[in-house]
């Protein structure tokens, strides 16, 4: 787990002030950190292009073409001139050690992006326009330095961005890097030190950056447990029965010692998911929506969901019940919300009375969540997402490993499925989110078919193979 930080200009303020480290010392680590990446992954020799713009992100692209000239055929672009103090003293540096400009923008094995780095508030102008999109059209490896040109400080398209395979970012994780909108742009993120290490470089944060070192696995070592010892998850089963017995099955599967769908009619589950037409009094935890529809009459969600104590995970067709949605009030009890982007829309209209467009929830995807947790600081919350977001209590982690393979009905009742299976064996919410997202992203990238084939059955099947602590 990694922490991530909206801005990184205080934390370089920090390092001038309190470690007497000067500007041109972060540019030499900025650019090691770059070359190091080029060097481990590409033979001497090979072309590089740098294109760097006026600012510091630029004079890091200039610190590179130095370093690596020599081993490398550089070929450094400077299309908007240099400005500041530092650039015209690190070109110069540049051009000493032997590194000439080129007009021309080509092709070449490697393809380094420093025009502008974090912080980027305008939309960029035609010319940067331009040579981003020459850049995006050439074949060699895109590396960004710090962040993509044309992604902005909260990270949405300043209409467009340079598509990298890498961005090397500098000092510290940044949010930008983490909105939905740029996850096709930002390819692997690597992030490397300034001069001092993280833990010097970095001061605290309440956003964290899920890792797949952080998966914890539900852990059955005591020889004398039984079925009780690991929790009794009831399920609701509504209209689209499937989606219910998807989340009971992941349930199961994921170390819930019972698992029991809430019906009212006669159904046809594996045999392994019990069914009942109430939730069981043994009932360690509940997860309502998947697929539920008009299913249940008022009365019955008032008796054995409302007004029950127990950890609850609400999905799907809940953010369309404002009696449902009262739960939410309950702080004494463990709350797991789990909506995409249109079914938060649907929640906070409920909730608020304001209307939120999903556009409007995806470009702000980090200001909607903390704008919820302001108001139910008790519950989690688990946007769904290319990035899930998960909150609570002020804390919230970013888990970045979604991928396309997601992309299809009946995951979300897996991960429904997978959260309440942890609540009903002990986890609290906040856990039990993390843990389940964890399990869901990686269990899918280790399915091997065509990535439009995967079904939901495909990740709980995955999930035995899993790896953790």
């Amino acid at each position: 787990m990694q922490k991530v930080f909206k801005s990184c200009y205080e934390l370089d303020r920090r390092c001038y002030e309190r470690y007497g480290l000067t500007e041109d010392i972060l540019m030499e680590h900025a650019a090691g950190g770059m070359a190091a990446y080029i060097q481990e992954h590409f033979e001497a020799g090979s072309s590089v292009l740098i294109v760097s713009g006026v600012g510091n992100n630029g004079v890091d692209g200039i610190v590179l073409a130095r370093q690596l000239h020599g081993s490398y055929d550089i070929r450094l672009a400077v299309p908007f001139g240099v400005k500041s103090e530092m650039a015209k003293l690190q070109l110069q540096r540049a051009q000493a050690a032997g590194v000439y400009l080129t007009e021309e923008m080509q092709d070449a094995d490697v393809i380094v992006d420093a025009v502008f780095g974090a912080g980027l508030s305008r939309e960029i102008d035609e010319k940067t326009q331009f040579i981003v999109h020459r850049l995006n059209s050439f074949r060699g490896h895109r590396i960004a330095c710090d962040i993509p040109t044309g992604l902005g400080e909260e990270g949405r398209l300043m209409p467009m961005a340079f598509k990298a395979d890498v961005t090397v970012t500098m000092g510290a994780y940044k949010e930008a890097l983490y909105l939905d909108e740029g996850k096709d742009y930002v390819g692997k993120i690597i992030r490397v030190d300034l001069g001092v290490s993280t833990v010097q470089y970095e001061t605290g944060s309440c956003t964290f950056l899920l890792e797949e070192s952080d998966l914890k696995l539900p852990s059955r070592r005591v020889e004398t447990a039984h079925k009780g010892t690991f929790g009794h998850a009831a399920v609701f089963c509504g209209e689209k029965e499937g989606a219910g017995i998807i989340a009971g099955t992941a349930a199961s599967r994921f170390g819930a010692g019972l698992t029991t769908l809430v019906v009212h009619e006669k159904i046809s589950p594996p045999p392994y998911l019990m069914h009942s037409t109430v939730v069981p009094g043994t009932a360690s935890a509940i997860a309502v929506g998947m697929g539920l529809g008009e299913h249940f009459e008022q009365e019955f969600l008032q008796q054995y969901l409302i007004d029950s104590h127990l950890p609850v995970v609400l999905d799907a067709d809940s953010f369309h019940h404002s009696e449902i949605l009262l739960i939410l009030k309950q702080k004494e009890r463990d709350i797991v919300v789990t909506p995409h982007p249109k079914e938060f829309s649907a929640m906070w209209e409920h909730l608020t009375g304001e209307c939120l467009s999903v556009e409007e929830i995806q470009k702000n995807r980090f200001e909607t969540v903390r704008r919820f947790n302001a108001c139910y600081p008790h519950v989690t919350l688990l946007l769904k997402g290319a990035n899930m977001l998960i909150m609570q209590e002020e804390r919230l982690y970013i888990n970045p490993m979604g991928n396309a393979k997601l992309s299809k009905g009946g995951s979300g009742d897996v991960l429904s499925g997978l959260i309440v299976s942890l609540l009903a064996q002990g986890y609290p919410g906040v856990e039990a989110a993390i843990q389940a997202s964890l399990a869901l992203v990686l269990s899918a990238g280790k399915y091997e078919g065509a990535s439009y084939a995967m079904l939901p059955t495909d990740i709980i099947e995955g999930l035995p193979l899993l790896e953790g602590s």
